[in-house]
């Protein structure tokens, strides 16, 4: 099947290149969302000498001097700089946008409203969501190209009339939990060059024979606007007062301690309560921001079958509508799982898990696949849980 950008259909038995257009690399301009890490490097290199016109777009997503002092992030200012370096080895036009106000807005308020509304949220969804895939895609579009690439290990196939998302050869760096809100005018227009490859190995095989200087360098491991993790910290510069205290409390109601602020907790969390000596190990089972209380349970009022979701975003070929048996995942380490998909209106559906779940958290995604496969299907986010498991 052919998928090519609008009003650029070949003749019939064209042969098309290896982005699926029928016409010359030298004549498909691609843009590629360049990190400044060894994944969007090496698919900046790859695509430039095989050929093809390419445009390399970093965006500066944070302010820029806190960004110098953290080396591992996407945005930070050594990534804008050694992706510029990468451009110019390989002899393609980079440029640096300032998304910072967009970023802010898309993407930083939500993550501090969602942690003081109790809520776990995922920003890098919201972020290939709201940025890269809307607001960069467009400029792509500005910049007449035929397509937009990106360093995500995910897959895209053809399918019956239009593209497929799926899973990444290699599972170890599957990016799907984190780009199930693709839609399918975007996923028409991406390419994801690295989807394919069986290790992280290849890739940085790739950089080391394009002779690219990041060809060691360390995956980002933190959230770019959180540094070392510390999630509070952040929350507590953007929300001043939001670490009030209050108390922890069991099922009951019983007071059992005092907390140094709810946005310290997420559900699930064992350790770092300070009530040790009760005779079982007790979790955080949720958090009730308004009253400014952790409630705290055994184990068990952990497990949930039924997980309501919202803003669902539906890839499948099949209409979205009566019970759809998938497989789902509920948080980006964990290995989906069977489940029946049962859509309701307004862009919510409710998802019945065949076997209980422990830690179901409201913000985090829940992403469905087709059943024994690998393609996904779509997804939504998690809402206050409705079922714990009898």
């Amino acid at each position: 099947m052919i998928f090519l950008a609008p009003d650029r259909a070949p003749a019939r038995d064209a042969e098309l290149n290896s982005l699926g257009f029928a016409k010359p690399p030298a004549q498909t301009r691609v843009v590629v969302a360049m990190s400044g890490g060894v994944d969007s490097s090496v698919v900046a290199a790859k695509l430039k000498s095989e050929g093809y016109d390419v445009i390399g777009v970093t965006l500066q997503l944070y302010d820029h001097g806190a960004a110098l002092a953290k080396k591992g992030a996407c945005c930070a200012g050594q990534d804008i700089h050694d992706a510029r370096r990468v451009a110019e080895r390989m002899g393609f036009p980079h440029y640096v946008l300032d998304y910072e106000n967009k970023f802010r807005e898309s993407v930083i308020d939500e993550f501090a409203d969602a942690y003081l509304a109790g809520a776990t949220p995922v920003p890098c969804i919201r972020c290939n969501e709201r940025v890269k895939f809307r607001d960069l895609l467009e400029t792509a579009r500005d910049l007449d190209a035929d397509c937009m690439a990106t360093g995500h290990y995910i897959q895209r196939k053809p399918g019956a009339g239009r593209a497929e998302l799926h899973m990444a050869a290699d599972p170890a760096r599957d990016q799907s939990y984190f780009l199930f809100s693709t839609t399918q005018e975007q996923l028409d227009y991406l390419r994801f060059p690295l989807g394919h490859l069986v290790s992280k190995a290849e890739t940085r095989a790739l950089a080391t024979e394009y002779g690219l200087s990041v060809a060691d360098k360390p995956d980002s491991q933190d959230i770019c606007f959180v540094p070392n993790g510390d999630y509070a910290s952040v929350i507590e510069k953007l929300r001043p007062g939001a670490a009030d205290p209050g108390e922890i409390v069991d099922m009951e109601g019983n007071v059992l301690a005092q907390h140094r602020g709810v946005i310290h907790y997420t559900v699930g969390q064992r350790r770092g309560l300070g009530i040790g000596g009760l005779g079982e190990p007790l979790y955080v089972v949720r958090l009730d921001p308004e009253t400014r209380q952790v409630i705290v349970g055994p184990k068990s009022e952990l497990a949930t079958t039924i997980v309501p979701v919202s803003e669902v975003n539906w890839l499948g070929d099949q209409p979205f509508t009566g019970e759809i048996p998938c497989s789902v995942r509920i948080r980006s380490t964990r290995p989906p799982r069977p489940a029946i998909l049962r859509p309701l209106e307004n862009g919510r559906a409710e998802v019945e898990l065949l076997d209980a779940e422990e830690g179901v958290s409201p913000g985090q995604a829940c992403v469905f696949y087709e059943t024994d496969g690998t393609r996904v299907l779509g997804g939504g986010w998690i809402t206050l849980r409705r079922q714990r498991a009898a």
